[in-house]
């Protein structure tokens, strides 16, 4: 029934040493009884012997101590090593091998690594890693020379060490101390560094053409070839003229386009700079970078040879379509010796005139006038036409007027008159309607001032009224409108009088032959008869009609323009009597003789 089994201290401090003491009281605080002995201790006791001890009893020498830095300095463990490093921006060589010394040094445990100098290598070598104590992971634990052996990888700071061989003083210290050390590895080396270690083989040149000796001999003796340049496969293209030249002394291809004056291009005098130009390229990888990197001979299978230039061959260089079509004299003379050539007839290389299309005019669609609306046709940005300013000038303010009447079968425009109006300077036409009162139609402008065509032509080829065509009694047709000229104004006879080589005599007759009657009762009145006379006759005719029966002046001219069928103004003496017994008038009375 025991409970409890605490055990008595057995170990003191006094002035800062520890010490042992015996026990004052057993297990659970049981009492121990002094000198009590065990049945062990007993036993042993039985059969030992005695032993005699004269004096005192000789303490055995304590054994030396040796600190760590006096037994281990100067002893240091020396391994060969070599890590990997990427070289990402160079195409001769993707990683590189870097050889090291790696030693630990017993006394401290400190470590520290060294590269070997190699004269104009170009890096940082010497000592990559100071001497301390290198952290093994992150709980604080450093790097031990227990942690050391052949063929293992070690990391430290985030760069790989492989260890592969070490001296004999580290393998007989790891070996001491029972650790087995594994079979020393083969050192790598740089692969870029045994590539330069190699000697460089000359190329061998095959036998061939001496460059020298072909520049010497073919030395300003340049080929020349006339050529085009096809370029209407591109917006705005067109056909280049240009020369090649060929130099013989080094097999370079040099273009120069053919300007001339006007011909809207940039002055630039080199197309294609002197250079060897490749015919056959070799079959390479599609993501090699060869736009932006010069063309070696190991890229081109074949270059471009005086023998791939002739009259009417075509050649792409650089991309661009090229047809010769000429060569000058040294060029026929070289190819006649050298091979055998002896057609070098031109090829006509110039443009066939294109077929004109004949241009589609549409028909008139009856706004403004033919002239104005053939514009629209011909260009983009309709212009008005031209108009004659030398005729306009002189026929500034000519105006050729007419009396028309209305042709038409309503009987209210039997009785309309009108005023025709031909405007000299343009050849346009204006007509207006004098108002009448108590007519039921108003008057004012009727046509507007504007060209009027004949009535049979096409728009294509319109004809217009001229004056020549305006006679007396003839019918003019306006937009489906037909007038007949009854009238004209004098200025019209003198006009066309002043200007009669211009118009047809058939034109100026008729406006004669209606302004006769008037010109000859003019001529009449002012024959021999003196105006006070005149003027006292017709004051007594006067008096003498007011004396009758009612007497109607209207229809007493009603019946004179009745009778007067010919419209010419004049009547014989027998139809006047006649005229003046229908109204009474008395044709015996002295007045009437004189009248």
């Amino acid at each position: 029934q025991k409970t409890t089994f605490h055990r008595s201290q057995t170990l003191g401090f006094k002035n800062g040493y520890a010490f042992s003491r015996l026990p004052r009281e057993g297990i659970g605080g049981d009492t121990l009884f002094a000198n009590q002995l065990s049945q062990d201790e007993l036993d042993d006791l039985c059969t030992k012997g005695a032993t005699l001890t004269y004096g005192q009893g000789k303490r055995s020498a304590p054994s030396c101590f040796t600190p760590a830095f006096v037994a281990y300095d100067k002893k240091v463990l020396k391994f060969d090593a070599y890590f990997q490093e990427e070289v990402p921006l160079s195409a001769e060589e993707r990683y590189r091998i870097r050889q090291v010394g790696l030693y630990y040094y017993l006394e401290d445990d400190s470590m520290c690594i060294i590269e070997p100098k190699v004269k104009n290598s170009g890096l940082l070598q010497g000592k990559l890693m100071r001497r301390h104590r290198v952290p093994k992971n992150e709980q604080g634990d450093y790097y031990h020379w227990k942690d050391l052996n052949l063929g293992i990888n070690l990391t430290m700071y985030g760069r790989t060490y492989r260890l592969v061989n070490c001296d004999s003083f580290t393998k007989v210290f790891l070996e001491s101390q029972g650790i087995v050390v594994n079979p020393p590895e083969e050192l790598v080396s740089d692969p870029y560094t045994e590539q330069r270690r190699t000697p460089v083989q000359k190329p061998t040149v095959p036998t061939g053409p001496d460059p020298f000796r072909q520049f010497l001999t073919y030395d300003t003796k340049v080929l020349r070839f006339y050529a085009i340049w096809d370029d209407t496969n591109c917006a705005f293209g067109d056909h280049h003229p240009c020369i090649i030249h060929y130099f013989l002394a080094d097999d370079t291809v040099e273009v120069r386009e053919v300007h001339k004056r006007n011909d809207g291009r940039d002055p630039f005098p080199v197309l294609m700079r002197r250079q060897r130009l490749p015919k056959i390229l070799v079959d390479k990888n599609k993501n090699f970078p060869s736009c932006v990197l010069e063309i070696t001979d190991h890229e081109v299978q074949e270059w471009y040879s005086p023998k791939d230039f002739g009259i009417g061959k075509t050649l792409t260089l650089l991309g661009r379509t090229f047809r010769i079509y000429d060569c000058d004299k040294f060029t026929q003379d070289f190819y006649r010796e050298k091979y055998g050539i002896t057609d070098f007839q031109p090829v006509d290389v110039n443009k066939k005139p294109l077929e004109k299309v004949p241009q589609v005019i549409p028909p008139y669609n009856g706004f403004g006038i033919p002239e104005d609306s053939l514009q629209n046709c011909l260009s983009l940005f309709p212009k008005p036409p031209r108009k004659d300013i030398i005729k306009m000038l002189e026929n500034n303010l000519k105006v050729l007027r007419y009396q028309v009447a209305l042709e038409s079968p309503v009987p209210e425009d039997k009785n309309r008159r009108f005023i025709l109006s031909y405007f000299l300077s343009d050849d346009t036409i204006g007509i207006y309607e004098p108002p009448v009162r108590n007519s039921g139609i108003p008057g004012g402008k009727y046509l507007k001032r504007t060209k009027v065509t004949k009535p049979g032509s096409i728009p294509e080829n319109p004809i217009y009224y001229e004056p020549s065509d305006f006679t007396i009694g003839s019918t003019i047709e306006v937009f489906g409108h037909r007038f007949i000229i009854t009238d004209a104004d004098e200025y019209v006879l003198n006009y066309l009088e002043r200007n009669a080589k211009s118009f047809p005599a058939a034109t100026v007759q008729s406006i004669r032959d209606h302004f006769l009657p008037r010109k000859v009762v003019v001529e009449t009145a002012s024959s021999g008869i003196p105006k006070k006379d005149l003027n006292d006759l017709i004051v007594e005719v006067q008096k003498e009609l007011k004396l009758q029966e009612p007497f109607s002046p209207r229809k007493f001219h009603e019946a004179f323009h009745h009778f007067d069928k010919e419209g010419s103004g004049f009547l014989d003496k027998a139809t006047f009597l006649n005229i003046c017994d229908r109204f009474n008038v008395p044709t015996s009375t002295i007045l009437l003789k004189k009248v």
